[in-house]
């Protein structure tokens, strides 16, 4: 199946700023429909010689039709240089960082108004109660 994959690179940028390289990665897949973003990860880190834990992959659209698909790919200089300057969300992606587990946007509102009807030390006592369960 991964015999058929051609990777073809475009608008290639090397950004020092940010340590590392950045491009627009079209793939042709005949006859699949599609290729997952861990394979373009390791097609992507042989082809420029990196490790696959420098490379992130994202935004990739599969043509009307299918055989091809378009997306955006950075080649970090090193792994401590991704961690900087990746998004914490696509950090997790990849399993090189946790996600912070937090209770849902309503949740967090609701807890807020709560507090505003209460003064003095009522409030960190709610919040510590809130926080328990």
């Amino acid at each position: 199946m991964g015999d058929q994959v051609t990777l073809r690179t475009r608008k290639f940028i090397r950004n020092p700023l940010l340590g590392r390289k950045q491009m627009v990665v079209d793939v042709l897949h005949p006859g699949r429909p599609n290729v997952s973003k861990d394979e373009l990860r390791s097609k992507l880190s042989e082809l420029y010689k990196a490790s696959k834990d420098q490379v992130s992959c994202f935004g990739f659209r599969t043509q009307y039709g299918g055989g091809k698909s378009t997306g955006f790919a950075l080649i970090y200089d090193s792994a401590e240089a991704m961690k900087k300057f990746e998004p914490r969300y696509r950090l997790v992606r990849y399993g090189q960082a946790t996600k912070i587990e937090k209770a849902s946007r309503q949740q967090r509102k609701q807890r807020k108004n709560r507090a505003k009807t209460l003064r003095g030390t009522a409030k960190a006592k709610s919040a510590g109660e809130k926080k328990k369960k």
